[in-house]
């Protein structure tokens, strides 16, 4: 295995290969079958473009071919930043047949996080948009260059100025040795909020676990369709079953640049969309906007998840919609529970679900490791054939990060049901440490949620020089201007102790969020501090 990443330990890979979960296979034959047997169909749909399996499995050959030609081989990583593309979809298929691993990037991140990926991972290129969103990505490549000089070369779609142009790197069709099924084909990035992401090595073996289980329990099938609103250089996106699960399954993958309805709505009507994958921010704006447009969405399966849903947000959207939502608990790391479509409403909505397979072993633990009693609240941990055992290249972050069994511990507050469902109720880093007394920031938003004045609500923990900490409660109005000692009131009618009730409120417009769509409280936390 690539040197850095920690595999799975003997035992657990001969059973995880003994009972299916690990194939045989690679990426590098992805879009194969279906180029074969459907090869004039329509593969990818993006901004007008349309490109048929045949001609995409095409294209990934002679890209991986231009790729080898100028020295690239396997086992060196490639950092990849570009947006929702047909361009990344054939990038990241041709150096799965190179055997070169991508290191997915996001198109929001600059100097500080590049460089960093590229310095990390000692990559051998890097690949950018000319510009995006008014920002011109070459400036950011000569930056890191200079800061990273054994980056050999810098792929650009779109005008390269000096750099190489991506659409050039190309040659005959050849082939290839087949990487082994057991390396690491590309790299995700930690899902974090503060300090540099970790990056989460993912191998050919336990994604195409991930995208063949996740696309069999969705229903995704060749008479429908999956849209990628959300960025494909994240797990939800890309492989839950996301777009690689799609063209696995010889499904029609549409790619928007954004969640926005008047973006998306129209490419499910005219896609026949059956599939996408949603943060829970949007659903709201969704049902508000599902009159105006008239769109029938009674086809479309949502998964909703990287964030609290609430229940009754979750059964109302659903109504408005007309859709039918599944809620997901996932990680990068290769965690994934959710809902599953022939789930009772009370299940698919009020809960995250279950594991992917059998093979998923969770644990709910206090503090100190021990197991909570069932109903508990508990850290979760969690192994399995698609979770990691490792950051790459951390192995004093890891050795934190894990328990000497190779269980991650997760850092998120759960509890299981009678039923063996997840509800998620928080993170660890989340709760406020108030005078001694903890406070669960989740806990806290969802009461305030539940008053007539307050849209949305963001609690977080700021400095204070007697308590330590005090809560700080960042509130959206739905109407009016709420008022502490209101809401501290309501919060204590509804029975809430007296030590979480916020010390500080803040009304604001919105949330500035994360590159994954999750409310920044640092970002919240900053503009405090520069009032």
């Amino acid at each position: 295995m690539l040197t850095g990443a920690v595999p799975w330990p003997a035992e657990f890979a001969r059973r995880y290969r003994r009972e299916g979960y690990w194939p045989d296979e690679t990426l590098a034959r992805l879009l194969r079958e279906p180029a074969r047997v459907q090869g004039e169909r329509t593969a990818v749909v993006s901004r007008g473009a349309r490109v048929s399996f045949a001609e995409l499995d095409l294209r990934a050959d002679q890209q991986a071919a231009g790729l080898r030609a100028l020295g690239l081989q396997g086992g060196d990583r490639v950092v990849v930043q570009l947006p929702n593309s047909i361009e990344l979809l054939v990038l990241c298929i041709a150096l799965f047949r190179l055997g070169a691993i991508p290191v997915l990037a996001l198109a929001a991140h600059r100097r500080a996080e590049i460089g960093y990926l590229c310095e990390h991972t000692e990559a051998a290129a890097l690949v950018i948009p000319d510009t995006h969103l008014g920002y011109d990505h070459r400036k950011l490549a000569r930056q890191v260059r200079t800061a990273v000089p054994g980056l050999r070369h810098i792929l650009v779609a779109g005008a390269p100025a000096e750099f190489t142009s991506l659409a050039e790197v190309r040659a005959p069709a050849a082939e290839m040795a087949p990487p082994d099924p057991g390396e690491v084909a590309f790299c995700l990035l930690s899902g974090g909020t503060t300090g540099l992401p970790k990056l989460i090595p993912r191998t050919h073996r336990d994604y195409l676990h991930q995208l063949r289980g996740t696309a069999r329990a969705m229903g995704l099938g060749p008479d429908g369709a999956y849209l990628a609103a959300l960025p494909l250089a994240h797990n939800a996106a890309l492989g839950c079953p996301g777009a690689l699960g799609a063209l696995d399954a010889g499904v029609k993958v549409v790619l928007a640049a954004s969640a926005a309805p008047d973006e998306v709505f129209g490419l499910i009507a005219a896609e026949n969309v059956t599939l996408t994958t949603l943060m829970p921010a949007f659903l709201p704006l969704w049902a508000s906007c599902a009159e105006l447009f008239g769109t029938d969405l009674s086809r479309l399966v949502i998964e909703v998840g990287g964030a609290r849903l609430e229940p009754d947000v979750a059964l109302a959207c659903e109504k408005a919609l007309g859709c039918t939502i599944t809620r997901w608990f996932g990680m990068a790391e290769g965690l994934l529970c959710f809902t599953r479509l022939t789930d009772p409403p009370r299940v698919r909505l009020q809960t995250e679900g279950r594991p992917l397979n059998a093979a998923d072993e969770l644990r709910v633990v206090g503090p100190g490791g021990e197991d909570v009693a069932p109903g508990g609240v508990g850290e979760l941990l969690a192994r399995g054939p698609g979770l990691l055992r490792g950051y790459y290249r951390a192995p004093l972050y890891n050795a934190g990060a894990f328990t000497t069994d190779g269980f991650l511990r997760t850092g998120d507050l759960v509890r299981m049901t009678a039923e063996g469902n997840l509800i998620v109720q928080g993170r660890i880093k989340d709760v406020i440490n108030r005078g001694g007394e903890k406070v669960p920031a989740g806990e806290v938003e969802d009461h305030l949620r539940a008053h007539p004045d307050v849209g949305d609500a963001a609690v977080t923990a700021v400095p204070d020089g007697s308590l330590g900490e005090r809560t700080c409660a960042f509130v959206i109005p739905a109407s009016g201007r709420p008022a502490l000692r209101e809401l501290r009131a309501f919060l204590i009618g509804r029975g809430l102790a007296a030590y979480k009730l916020p010390d500080q409120l803040e009304l604001v417009p919105g949330f500035p969020l994360t590159p994954v769509g999750k409310v920044d409280k640092v970002a919240l936390r900053a503009g405090l501090a520069s009032d």
